[in-house]
């Protein structure tokens, strides 16, 4: 069986109602996300895409697109818990399962892809991509977290690139910044692209259990791993040109369509 990306895609989301359905700069979100994951697919090879659904407005825009569709029920917590149920009986035991946020339009093809290559090439239960923050960018992000704190994730990386944390809270916490600033264009914090690589083991597993305690309180759903001792390998990405936290306000809606005015528009075409 090829590998799965699966892209999550809720009307219900109580901060954007209906955002899979919403224009940037002319295209649906959902449109710009598939775009992204058939071009990927394409990439990796032995792969395939599905949009993974509870609304059927949602459903029919996906097949307009030319998309597989798999309607899951409402109750589902979270994006892993429906790309798991979209994957059942079509990804083998062995085989991978991409959960590509469907709130995340600006993800370079090629790091969907190298999630893939991470994962058919290592051991980790999950792989997800991160990159540096230099302090133009922290800058950004601090100031963001000021209208939408619960925008934008940051990550703690050990030394072999395993994820130890990841948090909403801009992490860490920095003593004596200005000397670091000093010292060099590149700060110590990781931020998080809304994208995660599964094996289908680990994806049943994460389906089955309870949410851990941290998960439920950062709204993480990546920490359901962690706090049960489950590896997350990060792959390290280039800082991205275009704006990459999820859009989850209409403030965000209207930052992309600024990113795509001043610095061109990403759509693979």
């Amino acid at each position: 069986m090829p590998d799965l990306i699966v892209i999550p895609a809720r009307h219900g989301s109580t901060r954007l109602p209906g955002k899979p359905l919403l224009p940037i700069a002319g295209r649906t979100l959902l449109q710009r996300v598939v775009a992204v994951g058939r071009t990927a697919a394409a990439q990796a090879g032995d792969c395939t895409v599905m949009v993974a659904t509870d609304d059927a407005r949602i459903a029919d825009h996906a097949r307009d697109l030319g998309v597989e569709v798999a309607m899951t029920a409402e109750a589902l917590d979270s994006g892993s818990a429906r790309a798991f149920a979209a994957a059942e009986g079509r990804v083998g035991p062995d085989g991978l399962v991409i959960n590509l946020q469907g709130d995340a339009p600006f993800i370079p093809p090629v790091v969907v892809a190298d999630l893939i290559r991470t994962l058919r090439n290592g051991q980790a239960d999950v792989a997800t991509p991160v990159f540096r923050l230099d302090w133009a960018r922290l800058d950004r992000l601090r100031a963001h977290k000021h209208t939408a704190p619960f925008s934008g994730t940051t990550c703690i990386r050990a030394a072999d690139g395993h994820a130890l944390w990841f948090s909403k809270t801009i992490i860490p916490a920095i003593r004596n910044e200005e000397t670091l600033r000093a010292a060099g264009p590149v700060s110590p914090v990781w931020q998080h692209l809304g994208l995660y690589g599964y094996r289908m083991a680990a994806l049943a597993w994460f389906a089955a259990a309870a949410p851990g305690a941290y998960e439920g309180l950062e709204g993480l759903e990546q920490l359901r791993f962690l706090e049960s001792g489950r590896t997350i390998a990060t792959v390290e990405v280039a800082a991205p040109s275009h704006a990459l936290s999820g859009i989850d306000t209409l403030a965000d809606l209207e930052l992309a369509e600024q990113t795509i005015r001043r610095l061109g528009d990403p759509f693979p075409a």
